[in-house]
């Protein structure tokens, strides 16, 4: 149970990550990926990385820019424009469901303008799921400059879509909804300079 820890990267490099040790047995047709991070970074960074063998963006929650969140799925990129803030850690929910193509998204527990994206696609499966870079290859391939400097923590991962109020309920930590990972049962290995930390 990670509740009460965050992640700490404390420098750009081009090894630091958590590996997600969860292993997906489904592709996906509906996923929410939920985390909190804290960082005054102002270049583009990644957060979460979800790669396949076929497709490194097989979704990528990435920041390329104050007040801005990109999501892609299958190598499709959508943009998020959000208010710019100092010394807060920020809070998001992304979720997208195959059949319309709807994709979600929530900043500091608040819903944004629904788009979309990628309608009728399956993400795959076995997937390298990490957070801190952003995967060029399966499992590698990283970019310093795309590397996250900071905290991380409340990461979740479903295979559902997700109400406004479970996103209140994860921003949280506690979920109504059983995760495929979460931070109560959060399988991870860190690699390179990466702490876990109060």
């Amino acid at each position: 149970d990670l509740v009460r820890s965050v992640f700490v990267f404390p420098q750009e490099s081009k090894t630091a990550h958590v590996q997600v040790t969860a292993e997906l047995k489904q592709p996906l047709d509906n996923f929410t990926v939920c985390l909190r991070s804290f960082t005054d970074l102002t270049r583009p960074y990644s957060l979460f990385s979800y790669a396949t063998e076929k497709q490194s963006n097989e979704i990528l929650l990435f920041k390329p820019k104050p007040g801005q969140y990109e999501l892609a799925v299958g190598d499709k990129f959508l943009h998020f424009t959000v208010p710019i803030s100092l010394g807060e850690s920020e809070h998001v929910c992304v979720s997208w469901e195959s059949s319309t193509g709807i994709v979600g998204f929530w900043f500091n527990g608040k819903p944004w303008p629904r788009k979309g994206l990628q309608k009728g696609y399956t993400v795959g499966v076995p997937a390298s799921i990490l957070l801190g870079q952003d995967q060029d290859s399966f499992g590698g391939s990283f970019d310093a400059q795309q590397s996250f400097v900071g905290e991380i923590s409340s990461v979740y991962m479903w295979d559902t879509g997700i109400t406004n109020s479970e996103v209140l309920s994860a921003m949280n930590d506690n979920p109504g909804q059983t995760p495929i990972f979460g931070w109560r049962n959060f399988p991870y290995e860190m690699v390179g300079e990466v702490y876990l930390k109060p």
